[in-house]
């Protein structure tokens, strides 16, 4: 796609970056039958070839965005499905990217709507805070009716149920290996997902320490950034990036070292291995930044790579798995977690249309709730054709967004791995499948 971004507004190295991914885009229109919001709009706008030609207005007029702009580029859920069918590889996840960074810089949102966005990345990157927030929204959430938008999304995502209690195994510590120990790894403990299902970390350092590895998790540690990158706000997610970053290589430098920064939450594991790209630019940073995405493996890499151990039971289950977008697009991981299933004796049943989001998306599903909520009723019906008895995925985001409306329990990958390998059922499968 031919531009005419200026030479000065090109001195911004992210802008000629932007630039030259623009021009690899040759508008031949595959992107659309895998976008998911122009499946549901059917508006041009609202793909990736769209959004591509917005944001090339958007830095060929420079200045302020306009609203059009801003409110396609927010519908936008970066599910990346577009990026991994790409036949001219067009880097739409860094364009989309620096497109987000430059409208938080250069656009001014109606107080309401900028307030919600602080406040969602505010409570989401502090686990203690976030378990505040949705105290109060159990509160607030019998009058949800009386709401509309995102505030009434938000209520609605607010769990039933009690919270788990805080796990201690969030807290800075070593978990040594059972019998020798084959690696070392850090691991991500994260934010929302340790205060939404603190099992899933649980089982994670159970199934790691059964096959050899200890784990550490780090001090100093915490939310990927993920939350307030989304928002293009980069002066939030940063400092998380280079705390987390600065307290693995205090692990990878020390005398016991580290083999892999290990993650949990595929979300958070697309965000980790893009945090060369997001210091690029930053000489202090950039060396360091790119060690750790090149040591970071998702769960399931790192165990295809170990080897999972003979199951001690086959629950023989018929397991739908629900492939997250930031795992099967973000990081092109299709594979392992389908064959680790299968190797542990489930029966893996692949979901209809299984490249399409399911509308949750980090925030997305908060901020955008009628094209999450549609992609949401797509996505369970498809889950239900399959006729499985458990659904498992490797995203909390999308267990959160799904679970509720499935019909069946909803689990954590790694969760089926650690029972079939020794561990306990997880909750709500217990005594349903003997």
């Amino acid at each position: 796609m031919l531009n005419t971004i200026s030479p000065a507004a090109k001195a911004d190295p992210n802008v000629a970056l932007a630039g030259e991914i623009i021009g690899a885009c040759v508008h031949c229109g595959i992107c659309l039958s895998h976008c998911p919001t122009y499946q549901v709009r059917h508006d041009e706008n609202d793909s990736p070839r769209g959004r591509i030609f917005l944001m090339k207005e958007m830095y060929e007029r420079g200045g302020s965005p306009d609203v059009r702009t801003v409110e396609h580029l927010d519908r936008c859920l970066t599910c990346l499905a577009c990026e991994a069918i790409c036949p001219s590889g067009v880097e739409y996840s860094k364009l989309i990217g620096h497109g987000r960074e430059h409208v938080a810089a250069h656009y001014r949102r109606p107080p309401a709507q900028a307030a919600l966005r602080r406040i969602l990345v505010t409570l989401l990157s502090r686990p203690r805070l976030f378990r505040m927030g949705l105290a109060a929204g159990r509160v607030g959430r019998p009058f949800r009716a009386l709401l509309s938008g995102p505030l009434r999304a938000m209520l609605d995502m607010v769990p039933t149920a009690p919270l788990p209690a805080p796990s201690p195994v969030d807290r800075p510590q070593i978990f040594p290996a059972e019998g020798g120990r084959r690696m070392r790894v850090a691991l991500l403990a994260g934010c929302v997902q340790t205060v939404l299902d603190s099992a899933i970390n649980e089982a994670t350092i159970r199934l790691l320490r059964r096959h050899g590895v200890e784990i550490v998790v780090a001090a100093g540690a915490g939310c990927c950034g993920a939350p307030a990158e989304h928002m293009g706000d980069s002066a939030q997610a940063l400092p998380l990036v280079k705390a987390n970053i600065a307290a693995w290589l205090r692990e990878a430098d020390g005398p016991d070292g580290l083999d892999a920064v290990v993650v949990n939450a595929s979300g958070c594991g697309t965000s980790v291995k893009a945090y060369g790209h997001a210091l690029r630019l930053d000489p202090a940073w950039a060396a360091r930044a790119a060690r750790i995405s090149a040591m970071t493996v998702d769960i399931s890499e790192l165990m295809d790579r170990i080897g999972l151990r003979p199951p001690v039971i086959r629950p023989g289950l018929r397991v739908a798995y629900h492939a997250a977008c930031s795992m099967q697009h973000g990081q092109r991981i299709t594979r392992q977690p389908r064959a680790l299933l299968a190797a542990a004796g489930f029966t893996v049943l692949d979901i209809p249309d299984g490249y399409m989001c399911c509308g949750s998306a980090g925030t997305y599903n908060l901020l955008q709730p009628v094209i999450a909520g549609e992609l949401k009723q797509r996505k369970v019906a498809a889950i239900r054709m399959v006729g499985a008895q458990v659904a498992a995925s490797g995203n909390i985001g999308c267990m959160t967004q799904l679970a509720d409306a499935v019909g069946i329990p909803f689990v954590h990958t790694v969760q089926l791995l650690d029972w079939a390998t020794g561990g306990p059922c997880p909750a709500g499968l217990e005594g349903c499948f003997a």
